[in-house]
């Protein structure tokens, strides 16, 4: 069955990294348009925030697959699964960004409002840098976090890791064997987001 689970891991690795980048990318434009928007943008993106982090991803995702097509929005699983994973981590990468942001010393963007440094200018190339360097560990940690929550998407019927191992495990009833190399699948992709943690935050510190 190696075949097999190569190709299971290779789509958690897909859908693993997918997510991560749209939530990424999610992320921090909602943390940007809570910190320099207005009122009528910041009150629904503060609702939107709270409802993602009061429900469990399970039953987001069921509601993007299942729930969906009623709304007009008819997905196959893996994009599916990908755009949950995204929305989901979108708003705790939010959260993240935004007290990174605010992590800036507050003379720092006066003087760069007086040197007329616009206020994408201020974000990119005063703000960014230095919070990056704040807010890589909780980063790192969101991540690895998504990495297991890919385990949820074999629900609806994603080929990923767990669904195949559990596939091979009810078809050999091998199940000791095939939950172990499930959970040194999960284990190597969290190590090696680990390590990668660790090398950036030497470099960047």
């Amino acid at each position: 069955h190696l075949d097999e689970i190569g190709s299971g891991f290779m789509i958690t690795l897909a859908t693993w990294t997918s997510g991560v980048v749209l939530g990424i990318a999610l992320g921090m434009l909602i943390a940007i348009a809570q910190l320099f928007g207005n009122n009528l943008v910041r009150a629904p993106l503060r609702v939107f925030i709270e409802l993602i982090r009061s429900t469990p991803f399970l039953v987001q995702l069921f509601l993007v697959y299942y729930a969906g097509p009623a709304f007009g929005l008819s997905l196959e699983p893996i994009p599916a699964g990908i755009l949950s994973l995204g929305v989901y981590g979108s708003v705790y990468f939010a959260e993240i960004f935004r007290t990174g942001f605010e992590s800036v010393a507050r003379g720092q963007l006066e003087a760069a409002d007086c040197l007329g440094i616009t206020r994408w200018q201020c974000i990119m190339r005063i703000q960014v840098p230095q919070m990056l360097v704040i807010i890589l560990p909780a980063l790192v940690n969101l991540v690895t976090i998504l990495c297991k929550e890919t385990a949820v998407l074999s629900i609806i019927t994603i080929p990923e890791l767990t669904m195949v191992l559990t596939g091979i495990g009810s078809e050999t009833f091998a199940f000791v064997e095939t939950l172990l190399v499930l959970c040194i699948g999960y284990l190597l992709l969290v190590e090696a987001c680990s390590r990668l943690g660790m090398f950036l935050e030497r470099r960047v510190g």
